[in-house]
């Protein structure tokens, strides 16, 4: 006899407070030893959400490889230039205009892919009720939107508490610091360390990112 058993899914946990990274962070420090002395030297992570849809994959384009200054300066800039902040209004500015707040070719021609997607069916707002993979694949069929860029947005668009970036460069610095590796660890090695950590990934990011800003603060520190 067939097994005819439904299927139940299973709706990914949702950072949406303080509290929920309150509750990652205590999770992880049961079970992973370098996690808790992460935390004992980071403290508690900022929540770092965004809003989803079309302007938060946007600010998540223009603050790419930038610093947190440079990026939001930008991004100012940007949706003071777009208003409001469609895909139709920011179709119709030139190239001329876009580059005069700051953005670069690539980030330009990224910028425009995503609003030509949107305005061409593409909804974002369905991306939160589709598995983890679905968004991943959805997001980088769009030239332009590479693994890193729809790692980000899961994490902190869409909130999904076990995301996780294995590409990001910051995480990788720090995870080879923290578990004093030899070698900055590749992204299969980067998902591989991750595991232990599931379903609390997207907690043990923030708790990595602030370990290498901690780390880039000592290392930057003027000697008195």
């Amino acid at each position: 006899m067939a097994n005819t058993k439904s299927r139940t899914a299973v709706r990914p946990r949702v950072i949406v407070s303080d509290a929920d990274i309150k509750d990652g962070v205590r999770a992880l420090r049961r079970k992973c030893e370098v996690l808790r002395r992460v935390h004992d030297l980071t403290g508690h992570p900022p929540l770092r959400r965004r809003p989803a849809g079309f302007e938060g994959l946007a600010r998540i384009i223009v603050g790419q490889q930038l610093s947190v200054a440079s990026a939001s300066a930008i991004w100012e800039r940007t949706a003071l230039a777009c208003q409001p902040f469609e895909p139709a209004v920011l179709l119709a500015l030139t190239d001329k205009q876009l580059a005069a707040v700051g953005l670069s070719r690539p980030k330009i021609r990224t910028l425009r892919a995503i609003s030509e997607a949107c305005a061409g069916g593409l909804d974002l707002t369905r991306l939160e009720h589709l598995a983890h993979e679905e968004v991943h694949a959805t997001l980088t069929a769009v030239s332009g939107i590479g693994p890193w860029t729809a790692d980000v947005y899961i994490m902190f668009c869409l909130g999904r508490a076990d995301g996780w970036a294995p590409g990001d460069l910051a995480l990788q610095v720090a995870a080879q610091q923290a578990f004093e590796l030899d070698e900055r660890p590749d992204n299969d090695r980067m998902l591989e360390l991750a595991e232990r950590w599931r379903p609390w990934r997207g907690v043990a990011a923030r708790l990595l990112w602030a370990y290498y800003a901690a780390l880039k603060a000592k290392r930057t520190a003027v000697p008195v």
